[in-house]
């Protein structure tokens, strides 16, 4: 059974694993003064992150359309497959995923959108694991099964440089309710079934990834692993061999697409992973 993996570009994988595995990836937009960029294409990262303290008005995002959604299912049929896997982030945080579904309803059952629950390599991770699972030939419903455990052992956190950006966002309403309180703090973070929460703050970045090193530490038996970060590869590196981790594939360092680092702002740390079973 030919089956065709779909995600967008917050998935953050990398370019070697999609052409690896055929994914195909929709792109999203980030808005900078009324100008359009596509990540990563028309503005890299590093200078996204660069340019954000000092924006005068917060960027926005935009996704494409369902229209576009449909159109590259439509592609991808004439290629012969026979079903499509589409993963996208959490419908409480974005329109992406009612895009797709929108889009999805065309094709009676042939197209299976999944809501990861995640964001960036939290949903990466569950993109590669269907991706690998499809070229091993498991059936689309064995897929779709097996995407609904992974997804339960997803696991994401992050240490903020300041709350400011995710208030800015508006999209999570103890970030508004809490901003007079803190501004000077390092916030911390959980993204859990599509859900920002927060997980209380320390005063000081030492003290930040101190708990991070820990918060790793209590996770178990770690299978699949990202360290994230915003322009602060360094302190991400770091991180990564303070942990000393051990999986069945090397950990991925990824510098987060602008489309959530609008939201998050730069200097963040954090990482994903996929607990074992």
């Amino acid at each position: 059974m030919n089956i065709a993996i779909v995600t967008d570009s917050t998935a953050d994988l990398p370019q070697e694993l999609i052409e690896k595995y055929s994914i195909r990836v929709m792109h999203n937009f980030i808005i900078i003064d009324g100008k359009e960029y596509e990540d990563n294409v028309d503005i890299t990262r590093e200078e996204f992150y660069e340019r954000l303290p000092q924006m005068a008005k917060s960027p926005t995002t935009a996704t494409a359309s369902s229209g576009s959604y449909q159109d590259l299912y439509e592609e991808i049929f004439r290629k012969g497959y026979n079903h499509i896997i589409s993963i996208h982030p959490p419908s409480l945080l974005s329109g992406i995923h009612n895009a797709a579904s929108v889009a999805a309803e065309a094709f009676r059952g042939r197209v299976h959108v999944i809501d990861s629950g995640s964001i960036s390599m939290g949903m990466g991770l569950q993109v590669l694991q269907a991706a690998e699972a499809a070229a091993k030939g498991m059936h689309v419903k064995e897929i779709l099964e097996f995407l609904v455990d992974v997804k339960r052992r997803v696991r994401l956190f992050a240490m903020l440089d300041t709350l400011e950006f995710i208030r800015r966002s508006g999209r999570v309403s103890w970030a508004r309710a809490r901003i007079g309180t803190l501004l000077s703090v390092k916030p911390f973070i959980e993204l859990r079934d599509g859900k920002v929460l927060s997980l209380g703050q320390v005063r000081t970045r030492m003290k930040g990834i101190r708990h991070l090193i820990e918060l790793y530490g209590s996770q178990g038996v770690v299978e699949k692993l990202a360290i994230l970060h915003t322009n602060a590869e360094s302190e991400a590196r770091n991180f990564l061999e303070a942990i000393g981790v051990s999986t069945n594939l090397p950990p991925f360092l990824v510098n987060v697409t602008t489309i959530i680092g609008t939201h998050v702002g730069p200097n963040a740390l954090g990482f994903t992973l996929i607990k074992s079973e």
